[in-house]
């Protein structure tokens, strides 16, 4: 079973800033991680292989130090990585980083595509399934485990809010995952000595068959007008009495607030 996971390069959330004069995400200085879903969908990726024989291709799009996650994925195990690099590629928003990735898939032979759920920076969790309907094959989302795996179909079961579903698809297909679906492996000190001086592949924007008006900001249709962290103004206010003129009181507030109505 040939797989190919799509993974993003990412900033530490725990250290994100905003530029208040250009309302974008401060990068320079910041550690950058393998988006932690993306390490979930490797480590499935892996085991399938382990399990079916075949391969695991690495693919993500981005500048060049994106190359340093892709080689930390090589120190994981898998087999290939390939990195979508072209300045043309500037300025994605979801929709053109599909269109660009499924392109660049396209020239992989693959049988399954795995995907992090979202990524942290951005959350949208949009990637993975506009990647399967660009390529017209089936997508399902939030998977936490495999129940079934053969060369034709697979079987899952997708965590919702309430419980779990069960789901099959008929391959090639794409999956996106949760970290509840296993528990990724570390490195060893011999495999991230091997992956420093194993060959990334890059492909720019003339190694792709792509459509000009698809890619960047000209594909792009977002369009991100302001970004800003919240700011949180918060009063307390402490009711005095018994707990009965104290329930009276909340119950006062709340009306005058408007919160609630009809209570006496």
């Amino acid at each position: 079973m040939n797989i190919v996971t799509c993974i993003k390069q990412v900033p530490d959330t725990s250290e994100v800033k905003i530029d208040r004069e250009t309302n974008t995400l401060i990068r320079e200085g910041v550690p950058s991680i393998i988006n932690p879903f993306d390490l979930n969908a490797i480590e499935e990726g892996l085991l399938l292989r382990e399990r079916f024989g075949g391969s695991v291709t690495v693919i993500s799009m981005g500048p060049p130090q994106v190359e340093t996650a892709l080689r930390e994925a090589l120190s994981l195990g898998v087999d290939r990585a390939v990195l979508l690099c072209d300045r043309a590629f500037a300025g994605s928003d979801t929709l053109a980083t599909s269109y660009t990735l499924a392109v660049g898939i396209k020239k992989i032979d693959f049988d399954l595509i795995l995907c992090g759920k979202q990524a942290i920076d951005g959350d949208t969790a949009q990637v993975g399934p506009e990647i399967a309907e660009w390529l017209d094959i089936p997508h399902l989302t939030y998977v936490s485990h495999l129940n079934e795996v053969s060369p034709a179909a697979i079987t899952v079961s997708r965590l919702l809010e309430g419980g779990y579903e069960q789901a099959s698809a008929s391959l090639p297909a794409l999956l996106t995952v949760v970290k509840e679906l296993n528990e990724p492996r570390l490195p060893s000190y011999r495999a991230s000595l091997r992956a420093k001086i194993q060959p990334v592949t890059v492909w720019g924007a003339a190694d792709l068959d792509l459509d000009a008006g698809r890619i960047g900001i000209q594909g792009s249709p977002t369009k991100v007008t302001r970004s800003f962290v919240p700011e949180l103004e918060r009063q307390g206010q402490f009711l005095a009495g018994s707990p009965e003129e104290q329930a009276k009181a909340l119950i006062a507030a709340l009306q005058s607030a408007r919160i609630i109505h009809g209570c006496s």
